[in-house]
């Protein structure tokens, strides 16, 4: 399973919901197991810079990439890039790249 998480900082604060909204698109592209989008409660006591995170699980490599190429995520951008000021992607396989997973409970 590969993880999908994008963490976006709006360049004004009044353009948070409309990134939002614009995010939202991607809850309706049928490639991924799980996607939300939420805004960062800014609970951390050493940086909230992040507004909005987009959290994604897909089934495979080719899934995430369907994904990305679908219209509606192309629509989403449009929509959501001129109102960010930041973007950080990173994306992992859960089988693979996390070595030292939690078994807390």
């Amino acid at each position: 399973m590969i993880r999908h998480i994008v963490f976006f900082s709006a360049k004004d604060e009044a353009h948070i919901d409309q990134i939002i909204e614009g995010l939202s698109l991607l809850t309706t592209i049928p490639h991924a197991r799980r996607l939300e989008v939420a805004r960062n409660r800014k609970t951390d006591q050493l940086g909230n810079d992040i507004d909005i995170v987009v959290y994604g699980e897909f089934d495979s490599e080719a899934e995430l990439a369907a994904y990305k190429a679908h219209d509606r995520y192309q629509e989403s951008i449009k929509r959501v890039r001129p109102l960010r000021e930041l973007r950080f992607a990173a994306d992992y396989n859960v089988s693979i790249d996390t070595p030292f997973a939690s078994t807390a409970g």
